[in-house]
């Protein structure tokens, strides 16, 4: 098994882990996040009935900045969003990302923006 392969082995596993513990319900969705090399996407997710709540991707937020700033802003407009449908309370799921930069940003942002964790 080559390096990258032992990478995403190991963050599948992670993912594994915290996909067992976390559900998200209609009064308190899940916030899942997904990082690739280009972006990111965020999602507030109701376990329960199957259904995506709001959503939010890089693409949205309109300045050019570092990836860890982008992912600040993204938390806040994943925030208002859900505000916006009365959504104050979520479970975070940080998609088997380890809780550092870009993840650590977005959540800092959300928080920020109003959700509670």
């Amino acid at each position: 098994m080559n390096k990258e392969q032992a990478k995403k082995h190991r963050q599948n596993r992670r993912r594994g882990r915290i996909r067992v513990k976390i559900k998200g319900t209609a009064e308190r969705p899940r916030l899942s996040v997904f990082k690739s090399n280009k972006g990111m996407y965020l999602q507030l997710i109701d376990d329960d009935n199957g259904v995506t709540l709001a959503s939010a991707a890089s693409r949205e937020v309109k300045k050019k900045d570092k990836k860890t700033v982008i992912g600040f802003e993204l938390g806040k407009i994943i925030a208002k969003k859900g505000l916006d449908k009365k959504i104050e309370r979520v479970v975070f799921d940080r998609g088997g990302n380890k809780y550092h930069g870009r993840i650590k940003a977005v959540a800092d942002g959300a928080r920020e923006g109003g959700l509670r964790f």
